[in-house]
Order: C-alpha cells, then structure tokens, then sequence
C-alpha cells in the first residue's frame, strides 16, 4: 500500500468527501498514471490536512476572543457601577 492511499483511508484525517472521491477515482486508474500523479495527490492531501489544522486553530482563537470580550465586558460595566457608586457617595457628603 502506498503512502497517498495509506494517509487517505486512517478515519481520524477527517478528509472532506470529495477529495475522498477523487482519491477513490484516481485510485482506480492504471499503475503506470497512479505513479505520476501519487506525488501530487500527497501535496493536495497534505495541504488539506494543513488547512483544516489551521482553520481549526482560528477556530479557537475566535472562540477565545469572544470569551475574553465577555469578561472584558463585564468588568467594564462592573468598574462603571462602582465609579457610579462612588459619585453618588462623594455627592451625598
């Protein structure tokens, strides 16, 4: 088994289905064209793979900038209540 056929039957590289398909397509092809087109395949998997890494990673970078935000928020608008508080209690005297 080659490696290009190996990295795209492992279940956990979560390919999107029509690479899938056109490995199975190409897979079907004569030996002599699988071979010239085995490399590149593997730099289109590769590259895939990469993307989907990294897109994953601004995932998560997103998802950690909103939480940020919130808390940013809500310390924002505590800090304005007590500020608030305070003029009233500096008004008051």
């Amino acid at each position: 088994m080659n490696p290009a056929t190996h990295t795209v039957k492992s279940p956990s590289d979560e390919l999107p289905a029509d690479i899938l398909d056109l490995v199975a397509a190409l897979e079907k092809l004569p030996a002599e064209h699988l071979g010239r087109i085995e490399p590149l395949l593997a730099r289109v998997l590769e590259s895939t793979k990469r993307r989907r890494r990294i897109l994953g990673l601004v995932q998560d970078a997103l998802s950690q900038l909103r939480l940020d935000m919130k808390y940013l928020m809500f310390d924002l608008e505590a800090t304005r209540r007590e500020r608030d508080e305070l003029r009233r209690g500096h008004e008051e005297l």
